[in-house]
Parts: C-alpha cells; structure tokens; sequence
C-alpha cells in the first residue's frame, strides 16, 4: 500500500514502556509511507494518541487533549485524529462517544492496520473501530490471534536516546490481578520465537543500538519451544549476549514467584547483564496481596528477594506498590512500609489505587479509602523510600562506577542544543546496577562505557567526574576522547 500523502504527524505516548515501544513501530510504519514527524500538534495533519488505562489519570489526560482538539478540523478538514492502545481496547465506541471528532480507535493488537485506516479516514472519511476480541467472546487460540503483534519496523527517532532500544519478547499477561486491566487490553500472555528477537537484536545493534531492555508484562515468565528445547529467559539472554555492538542487556518487568534460580545465575554469570531487577511487590500484607490476587505471599517475596541478594549481592532492585487499595487498613500500610524497610529497594514506583473497569476489583470489592487517606499514605512511603535511595546513593560517593552514557543530561537539553558542542557539556547515563549518574564530558561519549568517580549525590542521581578517557564501542576501543 502507498499513501500518496506527506503529511505531518504527531503521536503522544502515555504509559509503560510497551507503549513507547509501540509507538515506535507505528512511526516507522508511517515514516515508510512518507510522513513527517512533528512535534508541534498545530502543524499535524494526523493526530495520534498512544494510551494507557492502568490508571484513571492517564485516561483523563487523553480525553483531556482529545477535547481540545474540538474544533481543530475547521483549520485543516483533512486532518486525521486517531486513539491507540490500551485505552482504545477498553473504552472502544466510548471514544467516539466522548470525542466524536474522531476518526480511528486501534487497540494493541491492530497496530499494524494503522496506516490503511488513516487512508481511509482521510480519502473516504471512514470512522474505524480496530479492536481485538474480548478474553471472554473466543476460545484462548482466537483471542491470542486477535492480539497478534506485527513485524517491527523500528525507528531510532522515537527511542529514549539512539542507544537505547526496546524489545518485545511477549504480549499479553494471564496473572489476572484484580486491580488490573493489562490482561483485558493486551490480551493472553503469548511468547515470541528466540530467532525472531535475535534477528531484532542484531538489527538494533546494526543500527548503532549498545543498550537493550527486554520487554515483557511478566518478562521472566518468559517460555517458549523452539527446535526440539525449551527457551526461558535465561536461555534468552544467553543467546543474544553475544551480539557484536550490545554493550547492556535490562528486562522488565518480573514477576516474584516466576523468579527462577537459573535466571539470576544468567544476570550473574553474563557480563553484559545489568545488576538490576525491577520485582513489583504491590503491598507487605498478605491480605492485600490474596484481595490482589497476586498468588504470593509477603513471606514468598522475602524467600525471593533473599536468593536475590545471595546469587547478586551488588544488584539493586526496584518495586511497584499500591496505595489505598479497597480495604486496606492502617496495619497493612505499615507493613508495606516495613518491606521497603527491610529490602531497600533503589527506588519505588508508587500509586493511589483507582478502580478500573473490567477488573474484578472493580466488580466485586469496594474502594473504602478516602482519597484524603490514600495520598497521605502515597506521601509516607514516597518520603520513606527518598530517605532510603538518598542514604544508598551516598554510599556510592568516594567510587568508581561504570556507566553506559546516554547523551546530554535533561538540564543540558533545556539550556540549548549540545550536539554541535567541542566542549565538555553534562552528560547522563546509568551504571550496570541502573543508577543515574551526571556528570560532565563531551557530547561524542554517548553510546560509549566510561568509568565516573562519584563525588557527591541527590536521592535520585549520582554527581561525578570522567577518571578515564579510554572508551568502548562494541568490541573494538575507540582512541582517547580529549576532554
């Protein structure tokens, strides 16, 4: 298919990683049609929003910008305005009942059709409605088919910074939580061949890639049988280790009971495995945890985070924890803040609980917690987990750490454009056990492995200084960058 149209386009992307993951395959797709890429959404002629439902208030912020678009059509009757993703899957023709300005709504599993429905929205004004199937309307094999992810044509445009890329192991998830609706909008879990990410990886690495992260909603629930064996996520990392120019190899995100011994053996023994797990432990009390149905116990969490620290002791872990969740009590909150007393976790990705509809929290059990509750008990275990990461990321001051540099830092960013610079600019990147470091030197070092002394730190990030001029680009050691 050709479209005979250049126009511009813009995408937001709100959510995880599988998201932005997402919405780089779709830009490349229409890069390849002839598209333009635009960050002023004035100037677009297709308007594309990648959703999320996890939470409400990643819903309200679409709805939100898809209603300020009310009236953009009488400026330019031509343009497009497509929903995407989670959001897309769940709300389906609600979209277009909250917002009847537009033209396309694509759930995950229909991303590929992007660019003919953007043809026929504008050629022949056609509304679509691209959906895959309900986990209750087939059987598992015709749910799994409607959920079908697509070639990836990937576009380095879109990524976190050149060097960094993403790759989709699998789709799907089938733990069923209560409180969540992944299982709905990205339909059953469903592995992709070993050959098909090694080929993936290799290309990316062709493509000046040096970092890697795995991609997965239960990543180390990884399994699939390819030419007679078994492939876990061990094997995995095993088989794409060796790729010339991959320089860092992440995964995320695990799940606690499907965290294997071979596994961490792997993060151990494999050189470009970063010492870092993101293991989500949602709450430390065990009702929580069964009203969840997370199908683990605190003390199964413990069990799991001690084989952790005795296969990887230098490895930093990081989590996920629900606040107000329907009935938790004040002893439950307590004992959540004990478990992140007693792990330490590098850091941890909080949130209020919000009812979703389509969950079974949503149907069955009652969201008790005033809203007044629920953001004191988000703020007590925001200010206890900084005082944790502020008191570690001290202890990194007075060393030496290795670290992957990803470009210019924010800060440097905002104050103008670096790429042209001779001199030394701030420059971030993160060290194998993920920590975020700052320091200066010259914009040429991104994609290179350096080595920074750490000189002093925030909660959030380490502040050094080069100690070494000699860095590496996949196998072969470039000459001194002078600094």
């Amino acid at each position: 298919m050709t479209i005979n149209h250049n126009g511009k386009l813009f995408i937001e992307t709100v959510g995880c990683q599988m998201n932005m993951l997402d919405s780089e395959l779709v830009v490349g797709a229409l890069r390849k049609e002839g598209y333009e890429l635009t960050s002023d959404i004035r100037e677009a002629d297709t308007i594309l929003f990648n959703t999320c439902s996890v939470r409400e208030h990643a819903e309200h912020k679409i709805y939100s910008a898809l209603g300020r678009l009310k009236y953009s059509k009488q400026t330019r009757p031509s343009q497009v305005i497509g929903v995407l993703g989670c959001m897309a899957q769940k709300d389906q023709e609600l979209v277009f009942q909250r917002a009847p300005h537009v033209d396309m709504v694509v759930g995950t599993g229909q991303l590929a059709e992007v660019p003919k429905l953007i043809e026929a929205a504008r050629e022949r004004r056609e509304r679509s409605l691209a959906v895959s199937l309900d986990r209750k309307e087939g059987t598992r094999l015709e749910v799994s088919d409607s959920f079908q992810s697509y070639d990836p044509l990937r576009e380095p445009e879109m990524r976190p910074s050149p060097h960094q890329a993403f790759v989709r192991i699998m789709i799907g998830c089938d733990k069923f939580c209560t409180y969540c609706v992944v299982p709905m909008t990205r339909g059953p879990e469903q592995s992709r061949p070993p050959r098909d990410i090694l080929h993936e990886v290799r290309v990316l690495a062709d493509q000046g890639v040096k970092e890697v992260t795995l991609l997965g909603q239960t990543v180390n629930s990884y399994k699939v049988n390819q030419d007679g064996k078994q492939f876990r996520l061990s094997d995995l990392l095993e088989s794409i280790h060796d790729v010339e120019g991959i320089l860092r190899l992440k995964f995320v995100t695990n799940f606690p009971k499907d965290m294997t011994d071979d596994l961490l053996q792997a993060v151990r023994d494999l050189p470009k495995c970063a010492q870092y797990l993101h293991v989500p432990a949602q709450s430390g009390c065990n009702e929580m945890l069964k009203r969840m149905k997370r199908g683990y116990t605190i003390e199964d969490y413990r069990e799991m985070f001690g084989r952790i620290r005795q296969t990887l002791p230098n490895a930093s872990v990081s989590s996920d924890f629900i606040v107000g969740f329907c009935g938790e009590t004040e002893e439950a909150h307590q004992k959540s803040l004990d478990v992140i007393r007693e792990c330490r976790f590098k850091n941890s990705f909080i949130f209020k609980y919000s009812p979703r509809p389509g969950t079974k929290a949503y149907d069955l059990l009652i969201d008790d917690i005033p809203e007044s509750v629920k953001k004191s008990r988000n703020q007590d275990m925001l200010t206890l987990q900084n005082q944790i990461s502020a008191e570690d990321n001290a202890g990194f001051i007075g060393r030496e750490v290795e670290v992957l540099v990803e470009g210019p830092s924010k800060s440097e960013v905002k104050r103008g454009d670096s790429s042209s610079a001779t001199g030394p600019v701030q420059l971030t990147g993160r060290t194998t056990c993920d920590r975020i470091v700052v320091f200066n030197g010259n914009p040429r070092l991104a994609g290179s492995l350096t080595t920074v002394s750490v000189e002093d730190c925030t909660p959030t990030t380490l502040i050094g200084s080069i100690v070494t001029q000699q860095v590496q680009h996949g196998s072969s050691p470039l000459l001194p960058i002078l600094m």
